[in-house]
This record gives structure tokens, C-alpha cells and sequence, in this order.
């Protein structure tokens, strides 16, 4: 049996491995007593040839990791309920050529690993480039918010991707295998209104635009206002493409929006939020208000 299947090593209660992840009580946490793998254990019997011992002898074929593209290149954005499916692409060379690839996300310092996010499958879908020496191999990773993949809403942020190559020799030993090889952000999925009253309004008249700005909350799988956040009001003029940003408004300790202006034409009002390594960008769509 592959040891990559248990790919996150338990000192605690909680077991996590590549193909599932126990269920905890409802009032329980998962203990984060997790550990990184070495090479050795993902890639244990990967080769799995009898000449791998006869060939014990010779120089170790050591691949090179070329890249590796968590998500397309893209943020991972998770929200309380549905799952969230990316890839992890990983391109190495070898001489010999490459036999498997692999990769997981991990969070944490390495002696203190609070999360992973481990492949659905045992081994990477392997493409062969046309020089033969070099291969893009390909795992998939599902994240479901309401398991114990994102128990808590502190794991947003910077992740580690761990990542490795096995040459095709045929022997276990050739491999390379780092576990800080990458970094990728794993988000908590925002949401942004915005109503700009009276409608309609006569000009030079003051109009006030709320809003609020929330965040996906991991611990209770809902929706929470996201504080103390710097969020653009702009507006664009009826016939134009164009929105320009009138003032920067900051959201309370509810995440809610609320500011003043005055009405001078016709045009949609909006809220912008840039975003922050935690939660990804948001845009309202534009509330249209009619100046008399």
C-alpha cells in the first residue's frame, strides 16, 4: 500500500489521508497534530521494479523541478457550503524521463502543520512533453468547506505546497522532494452590497449610500461582516463606462457601510474592496439613481 495514502501523519486525534477524512462530533475541533511526509514516504514504492535494488548501487538520477501552478495561477477562494476543485500542476525533468509527480498544500510551521489539503487521486496525470526528458503532471485537490479540509477560519492566508518528482529509472530512490517548493493563498469568499437612497433624488440634494462587506466564516459556515475594512465608493454618469472613485469609506465593526453625498446627475453608485491576502476582492453591482 502506497504510504502516500496517509499523506498527513497523526500525533493527535485527528486522521486525515489522500483519499478521506474522518467526520469529528459537531462540538469537536480537529487537534492539529499533523506532520509533512518526506520524499521517501510519498514516493516509497512508486517505482515498485525489482531493479530498483540491483540499481542501488549507481549515482541517484535526481529530477528538477521545472514549476508548479496551484489553481491556474489563480487564489484559491472557498465559501461556507459549496466545494472547491483546483489543480495542481506540476512540470519537473529528468534525464531518464518522468515517471509520477506529486503535490499537496500544507499550512503551519513544518514541526507545527494545523493544515492539508491532499490530492483525490494516488498518483499525477502525467503528460509527456515532446522532448521525452520532461513531463507535466497534474493532481486534483477538493476542498469542502463544511469538513474538517477548513475547520476553522484561521487557515485563510499563505499556504506551502509541497511538491516532488519521481525519475523514470525505475528505482525509489531517484526522486526529489521539497516541501516549501511553492506558496499559494487559500481564501475566504467575500460579498459586497450597496443601495444608494432616495431614489430618485433632486440635485444638490444629500444621498446616502450603505452597504456591507462580508466574509465567508469557516467556523459557523455562514456569512460575517469583515471590520475596520477600506472600501471605495464610486460612481459612474448614465452613458458612461467609466467609474471613478469619490471617497474611501471604512466598514465598522459589523462590516456595514455608510457615507454621504450629493446628488449633482444620473448614475450608478458603487462599494469596491481591493481585497487582502485573506479574502479576495469584491465589487457591487451599480445602484442606479435618477437626479431630478
Amino acid at each position: 500500500m502506497r504510504i502516500r495514502a496517509t499523506v498527513a501523519a497523526v500525533t493527535g486525534a485527528l486522521a486525515l489521508s489522500a483519499f478521506a477524512v474522518p467526520a469529528v462530533q459537531a462540538d469537536e475541533k480537529p487537534d492539529a497534530g499533523l506532520s509533512v511526509p518526506s520524499g521517501a514516504e510519498i514516493f516509497g514504492d512508486a517505482a515498485g521494479a525489482p531493479a530498483a535494488k540491483a540499481r542501488s548501487a549507481r549515482t541517484a538520477e535526481v529530477p528538477v523541478i521545472k514549476k508548479v501552478v496551484v489553481n491556474g495561477g489563480k487564489d484559491i477562494v472557498v465559501g461556507t457550503t459549496a466545494k472547491k476543485k483546483f489543480t495542481v500542476a506540476v512540470t519537473a525533468s529528468s534525464p531518464s524521463g518522468i515517471a509520477d509527480a506529486y503535490a499537496f498544500l500544507w499550512h503551519g510551521h513544518i514541526d507545527e502543520v494545523d493544515g492539508v489539503l491532499v490530492p483525490v487521486q494516488d498518483r499525477g496525470n502525467c503528460k509527456v512533453s515532446s522532448d521525452r526528458t520532461t513531463s507535466t503532471c497534474t493532481v486534483s485537490i477538493t476542498v469542502d468547506p463544511r469538513s474538517d479540509d477548513l475547520y476553522t477560519s484561521s487557515l485563510a492566508g499563505t499556504w506551502n505546497v509541497a511538491a516532488g518528482a519521481l525519475a523514470a529509472t525505475g528505482s525509489e530512490t531517484d526522486f526529489i522532494w521539497r516541501e516549501h517548493q511553492a506558496k499559494a493563498r487559500v481564501q475566504r469568499a467575500s460579498q459586497i452590497t450597496v443601495n444608494a437612497s432616495p431614489e430618485p433624488v433632486k440635485k444638490g440634494k444629500t444621498l446616502t449610500v450603505t452597504g456591507k462587506l462580508s466574509r465567508a466564516n469557516w467556523d459557523t459556515h455562514t456569512y460575517k461582516g469583515y471590520s475596520g475594512q477600506p472600501v471605495k465608493l464610486q460612481f459612474r454618469k448614465k452613458g458612461s463606462s467609466t467609474y471613478t472613485t469619490v471617497k474611501t469609506v471604512k466598514t465598522n465593526s459589523t462590516g456595514n457601510l455608510k457615507t454621504t453625498v450629493k446628488a449633482s446627475v444620473d448614475g450608478y453608485w458603487r462599494y469596491s474592496f481591493a481585497g487582502t491576502s485573506t479574502t479576495p476582492a469584491a465589487t457591487a453591482a451599480g445602484d442606479f439613481v435618477d437626479v431630478k
